[in-house]
């Protein structure tokens, strides 16, 4: 089935230099990586033409991850985006009205079958009055397959999103592999300074 976002870009592929600066910022906590890392997501952010008015909401981690890591990742990029992006007329950061209600295993080395298992029924929204006919803006570091952006993307639509847009930082092409056709509608390019 289709992804239930309506359009994702990021700003470039999951490999070499942009790799290690986001295991720097993800897993050795340097957090002034965060800052470029959300340079970043903006000129993705600029490849989807959002509407006038939207809402940005980070992945949410589970609470035991994010005590162990000691910050959300997506949430940090998502902050410092917010400090300088240049774009619609009306934008906001919404970290309390998605929720990640279980945990999960890590998506690393499971299939797209299982990827959708493993996240299916984890997020769920508990302000649904905050985000009724809002248009979303996902926020999070990597999108491998988008079985996590299009999970959560459902369960902002049944709770009474408009629409709902993924940027993520970087875009894990190698996993893509024979169903990159299905994605070509929904998935913008990678963004990035050459153009490649």
């Amino acid at each position: 089935m289709p992804p239930r976002f309506k359009r994702a870009a990021a700003y470039g592929a999951y490999a070499g230099e942009l790799r290690d600066l986001i295991h720097l910022f993800k897993y050795q906590q340097v957090r002034s990586a965060g800052k470029t890392l959300a340079r970043f997501l903006s000129e993705a952010v600029a490849a989807l033409d959002l509407p006038e008015k939207v809402t940005v909401i980070p992945v949410p981690l589970w609470k035991g991850k994010r005590q162990a890591r000691g910050f959300n990742q997506a949430e940090e990029i998502a902050r410092a985006f917010m400090s300088f992006h240049v774009g619609p007329a009306s934008i906001q950061l919404d970290t309390a009205s998605l929720i990640r209600r279980r945990d999960t295993a890590s998506q690393t080395g499971l299939t797209r079958r299982q990827r959708q298992a493993n996240v299916r029924g984890a997020f769920a929204v508990v302000h649904k009055e905050k985000i009724q006919g809002l248009s979303i803006l996902m926020v999070d570091d990597v999108m491998t397959t988008g079985t996590t952006a299009a999970e959560c993307a459902r369960a902002l639509l049944r709770a009474g999103a408009k629409e709902v847009f993924v940027a993520t930082v970087a875009r894990a092409t190698k996993e893509l592999g024979n169903d990159l056709g299905q994605w070509t509608e929904r998935l913008a390019a990678a963004v990035s300074p050459g153009g490649n």
